[in-house]
């Protein structure tokens, strides 16, 4: 199998996965297969942007947030795996998910590194 876009979902600026955005995207992506890590999983609850940034480039994860500082960082610097960005109550759990999965089934990690994807 070739290689696969992972996520680690971030809202950042200290609102996680797992405190704001239902964990249910988690748990769905990896019903789904894909692999996902939370903040919990990442040693990461009360980590900052900065920290969450330096986890995605250590193991090659896109960050799904719906924090805009990311897209600052994105735009000072192409030195990430990729963001997926979603402005928080665009999207149903559901589309978010969708979007996600889709990112996943057509996108590789060369072609979404250095980019955003807006959701």
């Amino acid at each position: 199998m070739a290689d696969r876009i992972k996520f680690h979902p971030s809202t950042g600026s200290g609102h996680r996965l797992d405190e704001h955005v239902d964990p249910d995207i988690a748990r769905a992506l990896r019903r789904y297969g894909i692999d996902v890590t939370t903040t919990v999983d990442a040693g990461l609850r009360t980590g900052n942007d900065p920290a969450h940034l330096n986890f995605i480039r250590r193991e090659g994860r896109v960050v799904m947030t719906h924090d805009a500082d990311f897209l600052r960082y994105a735009s000072q610097s192409s030195d990430h795996p990729g963001i997926a960005h979603c402005q928080m109550g665009a999207h149903s759990m559901g589309e978010i998910i969708r979007n996600l999965i889709l990112i996943y089934e057509v996108l590789t990690p060369d072609e979404m590194a250095g980019c955003v994807e807006y959701l």
